[in-house]
């Protein structure tokens, strides 16, 4: 498989680039989030993280800005009815870190905004993803900043007075996501309320 590709970016577009590496130009699907990070760089080589779609009739490249939105982009496919546009156009609308976010706060209403994603395929896509995420198999849960060190210490002292990291990691996400103004005592106080 195809893992990464490294060269000279010859077109951009929002839904697709195309990029030179070695005298072979690859065209890459891509969303709107690698379209933006993309867009206002001056550099002269890039680097996309990719996946190669192989079917009967097609080989299809999809291409990532980082690891993490591609780590997502093979998290949706891994939901039955879930194909690989359906997943382009989830991290069209919502960056990987809000896509973790909804998922581990279970806003169905967020899924549904989404173009082409109903009720039963929002609620489908949070039950069959819950776990991989709020476990942190593949796509772990960054906040920005002060966030994270808060987040990472709060852990740290949970951890330290017996509980599970496993079990933490979801529920410290989901506190910050809803008050992303808390000390580490805070936070430590009101994971301790709600476990």
């Amino acid at each position: 498989m195809i893992t990464f590709l490294k060269g000279n970016m010859i077109e951009l577009s929002p839904t697709h680039a195309v990029i030179e590496c070695n005298g072979v130009g690859y065209y890459l699907h891509i969303s709107l989030y690698t379209f933006s990070k993309f867009e206002n760089t001056k550099q002269k080589i890039n680097k996309f993280f990719t996946y190669l779609s192989v079917k009967e009739d097609s080989h299809t490249l999809y291409a990532f800005f980082d690891k993490i939105e591609r780590d997502c982009f093979c998290l949706l496919l891994s939901v039955s009815g879930v194909g690989a546009s359906t997943a382009r156009m989830i991290l069209s609308s919502l960056s990987p870190n809000e896509l973790q976010r909804v998922i581990v706060n279970e806003d169905v209403n967020a899924l549904k905004s989404v173009k082409g994603i109903g009720l039963k395929s929002a609620q489908r896509i949070i039950i069959d993803l819950k776990d991989k995420i709020a476990l942190g198999t593949s796509v772990s849960m960054d906040f920005e900043g002060k966030n994270n060190s808060v987040k990472q210490e709060a852990l740290y002292a949970l951890e330290k007075l017996g509980f599970s990291t496993k079990k933490m990691h979801p529920i410290l996400d989901k506190i910050i996501y809803e008050n992303d103004n808390l000390s580490v005592e805070e936070l430590i106080k009101v994971a301790l309320k709600t476990v």
